[in-house]
């Protein structure tokens, strides 16, 4: 066995017990969206959260963002703090009339930038336009993007 094999095997191992150590300690499930390439996104992971991990997630407080109702539902971003002082970039699903969330998702500070970039374009966007005037603006974007987070994680069960 040369050096190169011993190193892949030294990583399987270790990728194997990671998975197997995450299986153990949480229900949290991540998963790929894959964007149309004119959604001008790359590929992102997506976590989603049982109510396990959100509790295990927001141990030290949240601090609410922002908030945002499409037709795929409500959305409540926020941030939080775990027990061990990470933070964490979060968002609850609303559906319809339901007053508890039906999904929690989490992601990372990358994406969260650009979810709140586009929140705050589109505040600055309307004030450039008429309000009669309803054109495709970044809150539009976001909430495609939402969508498709949405449409990959129905599947998902945590």
């Amino acid at each position: 066995m040369n050096v190169r094999a011993v190193y892949i095997c030294k990583q399987s191992f270790l990728y194997v017990m990671l998975v197997l150590y995450n299986q153990e300690v949480s229900a949290l499930k991540t998963f790929t969206v894959n964007f149309h390439q004119e959604d001008n996104a790359k590929a992102t992971t997506v976590h989603k959260l049982s109510e396990e991990d959100f509790n295990k997630a927001t141990e030290k407080g949240t601090r609410h963002l922002f908030d945002l109702d499409t037709n795929v539902g409500f959305f409540v971003f926020f941030d939080a703090e775990d027990a061990e002082g990470n933070d964490q970039y979060l968002m609850l699903q609303y559906e319809g009339d339901h007053e508890e969330p039906t999904a929690c998702y989490g992601f990372d500070l990358k994406l969260y930038y650009q979810f709140l970039a586009l929140y705050l374009n589109d505040l600055e966007f309307q004030g450039e336009t008429d309000e009669e005037e309803e054109e495709y603006g970044p809150i539009h974007h976001l909430a495609h993007l939402l969508y498709h987070i949405v449409e990959d994680g129905k599947s998902i069960e945590v």
